[in-house]
């Protein structure tokens, strides 16, 4: 970590003052994936989580979790419990999304070694074929999942909005963060930790 902690300084050295001073204070970052749970589980709490505080997620998910009862989740994750998924509190889209998640791993197509197996890219677009999957979904487990080292998640306004201003609005993120290839997920790290934003 400490080679990488060294190279961005140089890199951003190259790009801004601003940005170097930022990576320098941060100070070196670590990637961990956390797979604790089956792929489909913990990208069906992903998407329970989005746009809600942590606290909330955690509540809701924690209903979720009590309405499966002795069912396995992949198994809950179904249309015809639609109604039963939505009371503990998901919205619509939310609870079709997961549906859609729970109907895809029981075809075996989210089999967790099979996703792993698969270039970055290509597991995104796997991932995002998903109704109500987006890109921003799929860069997070590719992440903090998968423990991908090389993906920008340009997506993320927190991520963007700090890289651009520690550099310039004018250049586009996506072509500074290339600077930092094949290490890219750990710029995100750099910016999250700078504006102290929680990624997932």
């Amino acid at each position: 970590m400490r080679a990488i902690h060294t190279r961005f300084i140089e890199t951003a050295s190259e790009l801004s003052p601003e940005l170097a001073a930022a990576i320098t204070a941060v100070g070196p970052r670590e990637m961990h994936s956390r797979s604790d749970l089956p792929f489909a589980v913990a990208l069906s709490r992903s998407i329970t989580g989005q746009q809600l505080s942590v606290a909330a997620a955690k509540t809701i998910w924690g209903r979720v979790e009590a309405s499966a009862g002795n069912t396995p989740l992949v198994e809950h994750f179904c249309h015809s419990r639609a109604d039963l998924l939505r009371s503990c509190g998901l919205s619509g889209a939310k609870t079709k999304a997961i549906c859609e998640i729970g109907a895809l791993a029981r075809e075996g197509g989210l089999d967790d070694e099979m996703l792993r197996g698969l270039p970055a890219t290509e597991r995104a677009e796997h991932i995002t074929a998903i109704w109500g999957v987006g890109q921003w979904t799929a860069d997070m487990m590719n992440m903090f999942y998968f423990g991908e080292p090389d993906i920008w998640p340009d997506g993320d306004v927190a991520a963007r909005k700090t890289l651009e201003r520690l550099t310039s609005k004018r250049r586009k993120t996506v072509r500074t963060a290339q600077r930092f290839a094949p290490y890219r997920s750990y710029l995100a790290l750099y910016m999250w930790a700078h504006v102290d934003a929680k990624p997932v």
